[in-house]
């Protein structure tokens, strides 16, 4: 089933109309009817009853997001909310860390004593706990010193600000977060196919496909780095969405 982006945009946000100085072209954007005159919407064609939301020069028009932009957006969107929960994430993992922190004694004396009573119900089910990985970890965790710990808490809250400013900026589109999550996304590609050398999970493997995917779209989607043409037919790509853009090159063939 092919989604109308143009059409479910204008369901959610409302039609865009405008009304160019060029009479030519006005007559293309513009009809009268029995209820009143009506405005063809720059995103969608629809013809809208009522005044234009503008009017004046055509190059002045404004530049409606439509079709494969919108498509693109819709993902970036996606993306954004990833990321912004990865960062909310991480955001309680560095205050955990630094709440560790600071009462690493009371918190190994209590873990201790968790791990007296879980013994022997674990050696019930013939596991035990003594040479869990994961029992290990937590253990060695208690012998890190309290300036390493906030170094830690530090990177993380640092880490997640990145994932942060990446999802406001992949939300409203802006190129620079596009950029940003390129770069931020492939430098820890290494670590993440690093961790699965360590010890494969599903969770694991769906984040580092998740990631790879998002880097290839979003470069080669966007132009970004000067990929497919770069900045220029990136910018050419968009003023050939816009529907006003598309009536004037046809006014002219026709002219000509």
């Amino acid at each position: 089933m092919k989604i109308d982006w143009d059409r479910r945009t204008c369901a959610r946000k409302g039609h865009t109309t405008y009304a160019p100085d060029d009479p030519r072209l006005r007559t293309k954007l513009h009809a009268r009817t029995a209820l009143g005159d009506v405005w063809r919407c720059l995103r969608c064609g629809d013809f809208v009853l009522g005044e234009p939301h503008g009017s004046g020069p055509s190059a002045e028009a404004p530049l409606v997001p439509r079709g494969k932009v919108l498509r693109d957006l819709f993902i970036l969107r996606f993306l954004a909310v990833e990321r912004a929960l990865r960062g909310v994430f991480i955001v309680l993992v560095a205050v955990a860390v630094w709440k560790f922190s600071n009462s690493q004694d009371a918190v190994r004396r209590l873990f201790n004593e968790y791990l007296d009573v879980l013994r022997p119900v674990f050696r019930h089910f013939h596991y035990d706990l003594d040479h869990s990985p994961v029992v290990g970890s937590i253990q060695r965790a208690f012998g890190y010193r309290h300036s390493t710990l906030l170094l830690v808490a530090g990177l993380l809250i640092a880490y997640a600000l990145i994932e942060i400013v990446e999802a406001f900026g992949l939300w409203y589109g802006k190129r620079w977060a596009e950029y940003l999550t390129v770069v931020a996304t492939a430098a820890f590609l290494p670590l993440e196919i690093w961790e699965l050398t360590e010890r494969v999970s599903g969770l694991k493997i769906a984040t580092l496909v998740l990631n790879i995917l998002a880097v290839l779209y979003i470069a080669l989607a966007k132009r970004l780095f000067g990929l497919r043409g770069g900045r220029r037919k990136f910018d050419e790509e968009r003023r050939g969405a816009s529907l006003l853009e598309v009536e004037t090159s046809a006014g002219a063939a026709a002219s000509a």
